[in-house]
């Protein structure tokens, strides 16, 4: 499930608004080559940094690392060491030595994000094909998770389900909605671990599912066939290395049924197989 905000850049330097994303991994030459090939994404060297550029704007990060990683989502914050000390007393994990301007920690329920502290004058585009669109938090246990963030970042927090069969909030800053959250089902598998899905976006001319095909033929894998949602349509794919995250062309919402939309929310259950 998705919910594209109207302008992902409206609230950007707010505390608790998307910031940044990174991706760590173990090969970075083919893994700059498969977003290279999926997204058209150049890179430049900012600081010793592969940074991902979309129309002159850069749009994530690729981490060289002893192990591969999962897309980490990073949240803006004022001061990161304090966010890092707030988050603890709420009852989060901090991982690894937090500094003034970057911690990483894991909610109470078990998924990691990041928080930075970011200038004034920090870009992070959010338009055109392959740039960030959008990230929402997948929980088994969504009440604990919105108590957290908004107890951390201050987020107004909307049930747009049934809070039953249908749990997802949604979290605003400043009545700008900058955040998802779901709660994993019955479909997800037993074993599936709470965790942040990042979107990007596909460009209307391109669509997902031609971004889902690509994915295959960079020997990545399609964990969700594209399908219509009143926000756009969305796949949901992994990389050579298999690390996921979701696609969606905001140009194609579609009219879905609640009951459709509720069946269709279930199919998420293989992201992490």
């Amino acid at each position: 499930m998705a919910i594209v905000p109207n302008s992902p850049a409206l609230a950007e330097l707010h505390h608790g608004a998307p910031c940044w994303v990174d991706l760590a991994t173990t090969d970075l030459q083919a893994t700059t080559d498969f977003y290279t090939g999926l997204f058209g994404w150049y890179y430049s060297d900012v600081d010793g940094r592969t940074v991902a550029v979309v129309d002159g704007l850069p749009v994530a990060e690729l981490v060289a690392a002893a192990q591969p990683s999962a897309w980490t989502l990073y949240l803006n914050t004022p001061h990161a060491r304090a966010t890092a000390d707030k988050a603890h007393a709420l009852g989060g994990s901090v991982l690894g030595e937090p500094s003034e301007l970057v911690t990483v920690l894991a909610d109470p329920t078990g998924a990691v994000v990041g928080f930075r502290h970011v200038p004034s004058d920090w870009v992070f585009g959010t338009n055109g094909h392959g740039a960030y669109a959008w990230a929402e938090l997948n929980t088994r246990d969504g009440h604990a998770a919105d108590v957290f963030f908004q107890e951390l970042c201050g987020f107004e927090i909307t049930q747009i389900g049934d809070g039953q069969a249908v749990d997802y909030t949604l979290w605003a800053v400043n009545g700008n909605t900058v955040l998802g959250r779901q709660r994993m089902g019955r479909a997800f598998e037993p074993g599936t671990p709470p965790h942040w899905m990042v979107y990007f976006t596909a460009a209307p001319e391109i669509g997902a599912d031609s971004v889902a095909t690509r994915v295959l033929e960079l020997g990545g894998r399609v964990t969700v066939e594209p399908y219509d949602t009143p926000f756009g349509r969305i796949t949901v794919v992994a990389d050579h290395s298999g690390a996921v995250f979701s696609v969606i062309d905001p140009s194609r919402a579609a009219p879905v049924t609640e009951a459709d939309y509720a069946a269709r929310i279930d199919d998420l259950d293989d992201l992490d197989d």
